[in-house]
């Protein structure tokens, strides 16, 4: 997900990302600092196993705050407390019916980086949130799955930022 062009994103999602960046960056770089210098400590660093697998943990750390730091400068934030109207768009939670099993599902769209098919949080490319974009209550959405075209009703629109774990900035 690196290159250029804005990233969407809730400002729970922002803050997530900032908060595992400030982690890397004051818990787990020292650490694996520290867990490299022991290993340098045991001698010869050719047949060093622990020292090689530390420095490619260091390596992984580093590409990971290299990441973050691309994805929080290209972080374009939608407030979706401030979204309202009777279409579904980005942040929009959306409850659903399925059309041939009559069960009901929830999804909200989310930027890429903030997908959590646990949370039903579903990416605003996803083909299901593709679908949904525009779309108002009483709609159908028509969805192409690997199972063949599902069909699902609009039930209900809404817009919130919910509170995760992430710990709000300080």
């Amino acid at each position: 997900m690196s290159g250029s062009g804005n990233i969407p994103m809730t400002p729970s999602g922002l803050r997530k990302l900032k908060a595992e960046l400030k982690h890397l960056q004051t818990v787990e770089r020292g650490k694996i600092s520290r867990e490299i210098e022991v290993a340098r400590a045991h001698g010869d660093l050719r047949e060093n196993a622990e020292y090689h697998a530390a420095k490619e943990k260091q390596s992984h750390i580093e590409g990971r705050i290299l990441d973050l730091n691309d994805w929080i400068a290209r972080a374009e934030v939608i407030d979706t407390s401030k979204l309202g109207g009777d279409k579904v768009v980005f942040g929009a939670t959306v409850n659903l019916t399925d059309v041939e099993t009559d069960k009901p599902v929830s999804y909200r769209i989310v930027g890429e980086l903030e997908a959590d098919l646990k949370k039903r949080w579903i990416a605003v490319t996803s083909p299901v949130a593709r679908a949904l974009i525009g779309k108002k209550v009483g709609d159908i959405a028509t969805v192409q799955s690997p199972g063949g075209v599902r069909e699902f009703e609009v039930q209900e629109i809404r817009f919130e930022d919910p509170q995760d774990e992430a710990q709000p900035e300080s």
